[in-house]
């Protein structure tokens, strides 16, 4: 039986501007159980990002609620955020990189460093983890991305458009590759696209 791990229960979301009011959100419902690839597609301007924006605890809903773990303790499980932008510094290499959440975190350990290792060489990167992210290809650098945002091991996984920076063949290909990746990984993950032939390559 399949558990949820978030529920969204009519969730809408306003902001205010000295224009007026903008509504990005309105009445949107979603349950997500664990383990499940939720990808959530739509023009730009509707919503998306706000949504996910929402369950990352960056904004608050104005009205609605979101519930994790429901069938526990309302405990929040750790939230992984991938961006469309990779956000690598270019002055660091890759593994370097892949370093820096653990080291936001204060969790950059002996442990962690090996793990972090390991999904370089298991993902195809660990040739590459002393290179410089201007040595790479855009699709290896959002490989890079994800594996710097599982290195902190988080629960659920957040991807806001993260293939829109690559060119169309790139990005049905590594969206691909990264579907796989965290399939494989065990994760649970939303993604939001506009791109009707991006979310079908990545299910």
């Amino acid at each position: 039986m399949s558990t949820p791990i978030v529920e969204i229960k009519h969730l809408s979301k306003i902001f205010h501007t000295l224009e007026g009011e903008t509504l990005a959100v309105k009445d949107f419902t979603l349950t997500i159980n664990q383990g499940e690839f939720v990808v959530l597609v739509g023009p730009s301007g509707c919503g998306k990002s706000t949504i996910l924006s929402t369950l990352a605890g960056l904004i608050k809903p104005s009205e609605g609620e979101i519930k994790f773990n429901p069938s526990k303790v309302n405990k929040k499980p750790s939230i992984g955020y991938m961006l469309q932008q990779d956000h690598l510094f270019p002055w660091r290499t890759i593994l370097e990189n892949v370093f820096l959440g653990l080291e936001i975190q204060g969790n950059l350990t002996p442990e962690t460093k090996k793990r972090t290792e390991q999904l370089l060489d298991m993902y195809g990167l660990g040739d590459f983890k002393n290179h410089y992210p201007n040595q790479l290809s855009g699709g290896m650098r959002q490989r890079a991305a994800l594996i710097r945002t599982l290195a902190i091991d988080p629960e659920i996984l957040l991807l806001d458009e993260p293939f829109s920076a690559l060119d169309y063949q790139t990005r049905l290909a590594v969206s691909d590759d990264i579907g796989s990746i965290i399939k494989k990984e065990k994760r649970t993950a939303v993604m939001v696209t506009h791109d009707i032939s991006e979310a079908i390559s990545i299910k």
